[in-house]
Protein backbone atom coordinates (compact mmCIF):
# COMPACT_ATOMS: atom_id res chain seq x y z
CA UNK A 1 0.00 0.00 0.00
CA UNK A 2 0.63 3.21 -0.60
CA UNK A 3 1.19 6.14 2.27
CA UNK A 4 -2.33 7.40 0.66
CA UNK A 5 -3.89 4.18 0.92
CA UNK A 6 -2.65 4.41 4.51
CA UNK A 7 -3.52 7.37 5.48
CA UNK A 8 -7.66 6.72 4.07
CA UNK A 9 -7.48 3.58 6.17
CA UNK A 10 -6.56 4.80 9.67
CA UNK A 11 -7.81 8.64 9.36
CA UNK A 12 -4.33 9.79 10.15
CA UNK A 13 -2.97 12.76 7.76
CA UNK A 14 -0.11 11.90 5.72
CA UNK A 15 2.00 14.56 7.75
CA UNK A 16 1.22 12.53 10.49
CA UNK A 17 2.61 9.07 8.88
CA UNK A 18 5.83 10.76 8.27
CA UNK A 19 6.28 12.25 11.62
CA UNK A 20 5.71 9.13 12.81
CA UNK A 21 8.30 7.78 10.76
CA UNK A 22 10.85 10.42 11.61
CA UNK A 23 10.48 9.47 15.35
CA UNK A 24 11.00 5.46 14.77
CA UNK A 25 7.41 4.73 15.57
CA UNK A 26 6.99 2.87 12.94
CA UNK A 27 8.92 -0.48 13.06
CA UNK A 28 10.52 -0.49 9.30
CA UNK A 29 9.09 -4.29 9.09
CA UNK A 30 6.23 -2.27 7.98
CA UNK A 31 7.89 -0.16 5.57
CA UNK A 32 9.42 -1.06 2.77
CA UNK A 33 10.96 1.43 -0.79
CA UNK A 34 10.20 0.33 -4.09
CA UNK A 35 12.60 0.79 -7.34
CA UNK A 36 11.39 4.04 -7.01
CA UNK A 37 12.05 5.03 -3.53
CA UNK A 38 8.45 5.24 -2.89
CA UNK A 39 7.31 4.25 0.51
CA UNK A 40 5.11 0.69 0.30
CA UNK A 41 3.25 -0.44 3.36
CA UNK A 42 2.87 -3.81 5.01
CA UNK A 43 -1.09 -4.24 5.44
CA UNK A 44 -0.22 -5.06 9.00
CA UNK A 45 0.47 -1.10 9.64
CA UNK A 46 -2.94 -0.28 9.40
CA UNK A 47 -3.86 -2.64 13.08
CA UNK A 48 -0.27 -1.42 13.90
CA UNK A 49 -1.42 2.26 13.87
CA UNK A 50 -4.73 1.72 15.36
CA UNK A 51 -2.89 0.07 18.26
CA UNK A 52 -0.60 3.37 18.23
CA UNK A 53 -3.69 6.15 18.02
CA UNK A 54 -5.34 3.50 21.11
CA UNK A 55 -1.70 4.41 22.96
CA UNK A 56 -2.00 8.00 22.31
CA UNK A 57 -5.82 7.95 23.69
CA UNK A 58 -4.65 7.03 26.86
CA UNK A 59 -1.66 9.42 26.87
CA UNK A 60 1.43 7.53 25.88
CA UNK A 61 3.17 9.98 24.60
CA UNK A 62 5.50 9.58 21.22
CA UNK A 63 8.53 9.69 22.52
CA UNK A 64 7.40 6.59 25.22
CA UNK A 65 6.00 4.97 22.02
CA UNK A 66 8.56 5.25 20.43
CA UNK A 67 10.67 3.60 23.27
CA UNK A 68 8.01 0.86 23.09
CA UNK A 69 8.45 -0.35 19.39
CA UNK A 70 11.68 0.39 18.87
CA UNK A 71 13.79 -2.79 18.19
CA UNK A 72 16.71 -1.39 17.81
CA UNK A 73 16.92 0.55 21.68
CA UNK A 74 17.50 -3.10 22.59
CA UNK A 75 15.09 -2.09 25.62
CA UNK A 76 14.35 -5.34 27.92
CA UNK A 77 10.62 -6.83 28.55
CA UNK A 78 11.05 -5.69 32.08
CA UNK A 79 11.72 -2.06 30.85
CA UNK A 80 8.96 -1.81 28.84
CA UNK A 81 6.51 -3.61 31.48
CA UNK A 82 6.99 -0.90 34.11
CA UNK A 83 6.46 1.81 31.60
CA UNK A 84 3.06 -0.26 30.84
CA UNK A 85 2.18 -0.93 34.06
CA UNK A 86 2.97 2.76 35.26
CA UNK A 87 0.44 3.85 32.49
CA UNK A 88 -1.94 1.82 33.96
CA UNK A 89 -1.30 3.16 37.33
CA UNK A 90 -1.91 6.85 35.92
CA UNK A 91 -5.39 5.63 34.12
CA UNK A 92 -6.25 4.13 37.29
CA UNK A 93 -5.57 7.55 39.24
CA UNK A 94 -7.82 9.84 36.22
CA UNK A 95 -10.81 6.50 36.89
CA UNK A 96 -10.57 7.32 40.80
CA UNK A 97 -11.34 11.01 40.01
CA UNK A 98 -13.49 10.91 37.30
CA UNK A 99 -15.76 8.98 39.53
CA UNK A 100 -15.63 11.67 42.44
CA UNK A 101 -16.30 13.73 40.33
CA UNK A 102 -19.21 12.36 38.83
CA UNK A 103 -20.24 11.19 42.43
CA UNK A 104 -20.44 15.19 42.48
CA UNK A 105 -22.39 16.44 40.04
CA UNK A 106 -25.47 14.16 40.77
CA UNK A 107 -25.20 15.40 44.13
CA UNK A 108 -25.09 18.52 42.60
CA UNK A 109 -28.18 17.78 40.47
CA UNK A 110 -30.00 16.13 43.26
CA UNK A 111 -29.54 19.34 45.56
CA UNK A 112 -27.25 17.26 48.17
CA UNK A 113 -24.26 19.32 47.73
CA UNK A 114 -22.43 21.88 49.34
CA UNK A 115 -22.10 23.25 45.91
CA UNK A 116 -25.69 24.58 45.19
CA UNK A 117 -26.85 25.93 41.85
CA UNK A 118 -30.17 25.69 39.81
CA UNK A 119 -29.35 22.71 37.21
Amino acid sequence: MRINDVSKLTGLPISTLRFYERKNLIPDLFVQRDANNYRVYSEEVIEFLNDVKALLSVDFSIEELSLLVNQELNLSYEVKKKMVEQKIKEIEEVQKRLKKSKQFLYAVLEGKANFQTKC
